[in-house]
């Protein structure tokens, strides 16, 4: 079930706000908000229901063991979590590996993916490490440790929200109708983000990658800057929803994005890309294993290491490894020096380069294949071909297209105080008229803001009933 499904805005998420609200206690809540995760998880992966609260109950015993002071009680917890992990979405991946190494045939398991594994197994990681760090009490109470890691708003694909974060909320938080509002504005961001341009622009993306060896320079151009929109569009607007669902259930999850396609380098474009994952990787990984610590060359294998293990974090397959290697390598480079080039260069330019390396990374991010995406590259240098697929983009391209990419290429790159100072504006323009009553004396900004979030819904509202392209990328990992 995803956000922007009817099955979801017409029938679960209404039933759930409904019996949420009708709870009068913290601890009520929690337990419709519970049983709410679960049917939701089941909805999709009944058969894996038994495993998300057998691995909810082993981190709550675990984590009341780490506050025990119990030896190896941390080690076995995080041992657990990567095991899960590892087991569901790896085996398969590490068999096909040995087999090219060795030579040897054996059999590659072929085992279901459980929906959000790796967002759910990161988050118990980081409860068991937060109590042994002192940075969080252990939960004595099961149902507390189980909602925090099965929440559906950010359960299949986050933010990443620490337990250290969200521990005090899951006991007391303050409901009150100016969160509702906020939360309501958030989530029809979110939900036109998916629905009014990820969506529109992910068919063109589709034909592209589907068909690399077929197609010319400009399509394979078009195809990627689409795609380049479609995952940021898609991320970004269901990470806004979860955020928007947790703000009108008064938990505050961290923000994920903040235009990284605006950033002056690939060490910025981390700062403000999937940041609950950046932040994750960082505290959990890469300051342990000793970050900058131990000396130039330890640094660089230190980045480089965990941007491979950030590639096969989203997937099993070695085109995710050389995403990754492709970023912790950009990232070495600005370290040796050019990171300082870059910002005394023009703003433009070091925009455009961090573009075309992102942009270059998403080629290896979405082919199925290394070997298609060197195709892929291929037809960007204009080494492709161009057969019968211009009648097939024909298809693809309408005025939705084009609107889409268009308010997406702007929404991308435009800072967000730019649209402030327009909103602004009209807010002063407003106030100098002279409207009768009540209309005079309202908060005109917030005014045109809530205005525009219901236009953006009730637009996205329509989109979502009446088309059937719907996918959510994040699924995959």
């Amino acid at each position: 079930m995803v956000f922007s499904s009817n099955l979801f805005l017409y029938v679960f998420l209404p039933l759930f706000l409904i019996c949420y609200c009708l709870a009068r206690t913290v601890g009520a809540k929690n337990a419709v908000l519970l049983v709410f995760s679960i049917v939701f998880y089941a909805w999709g992966e009944p058969v894996f229901v038994l495993v998300l609260l057998l691995s909810v109950t082993i981190n709550w015993i675990i984590g009341l063991k780490i506050a025990q002071g119990r030896r190896f009680a941390l080690a076995s917890g995080v041992g657990w979590n990567l095991a899960l992990l590892g087991v569901s979405k790896y085996a398969g991946f590490a068999a096909e590996i040995f087999n090219v190494l060795s030579g040897a045939g054996i059999p590659v398991p072929d085992i279901a993916l459980p929906l959000g594994v790796s967002f759910f197994s990161f988050q118990a990681i980081s409860y068991m490490v937060d109590v042994a760090r002192g940075r969080a009490q252990a939960e004595r109470t099961w149902l507390r440790v189980a909602l925090y890691i099965t929440m559906f708003p950010q359960l299949v694909a986050g933010p990443i929200v620490r337990f250290s974060k969200v521990s005090h909320q899951l006991k007391q938080r303050h409901h009150t109708l100016m969160r509702v509002s906020l939360g309501l504005r958030v989530f029809a961001i979110g939900l036109a983000q998916k629905v009014l341009i990820a969506n529109e622009v992910g068919h063109f993306a589709d034909v592209a990658f589907s068909s690399v060896g077929l197609l010319d320079a400009g399509e394979a151009w078009g195809g990627l800057v689409a795609y380049t929109l479609q995952i940021y569009f898609d991320f970004a607007g269901y990470s806004n929803m979860a955020i928007g669902i947790g703000l009108m259930c008064a938990f505050s999850f961290p923000r994920n994005f903040r235009l990284p396609y605006s950033s002056r380098s690939i060490t910025e474009f981390w700062r403000r890309w999937h940041m609950s994952l950046s932040r994750w990787f960082r505290d959990y990984l890469y300051i342990p294993l000793g970050g900058n610590r131990g000396g130039t060359i330890r640094t660089y294998a230190n980045l480089v290491g965990v941007f491979a293990l950030c590639g096969i974090w989203h997937g099993a397959a070695m085109n995710f490894l050389v995403w990754g290697l492709h970023h912790g390598a950009f990232l070495v480079i600005e370290r040796m020096g050019f990171g300082s080039v870059l910002q005394r260069l023009p703003a433009f330019v070091s925009v455009a380069y961090t573009l075309l390396v992102v942009m270059s990374g998403w080629v290896w991010f979405r082919a199925e294949t290394l070997a298609e995406a060197i195709t892929f590259f291929a037809a960007l240098a204009g080494a492709g071909g161009n057969d019968f697929l211009d009648e097939v983009f024909t298809e693809a391209v309408n005025s939705g297209w084009i609107a889409a990419m268009i308010a997406g290429t702007l929404l991308a790159l435009v800072p967000g105080a730019m649209w402030r100072r327009v909103i602004g504006g009209a807010s002063r323009t407003l106030s100098r008229l002279p409207l009768p009553g009540f209309i005079g004396a309202v908060n005109h900004e917030l005014a045109i803001r809530d205005t525009l979030a219901l236009g953006l819904l009730a637009l996205a509202l329509i989109f979502v009933a009446g088309s059937n392209y719907n996918p959510f990328l994040y699924f995959r990992f």
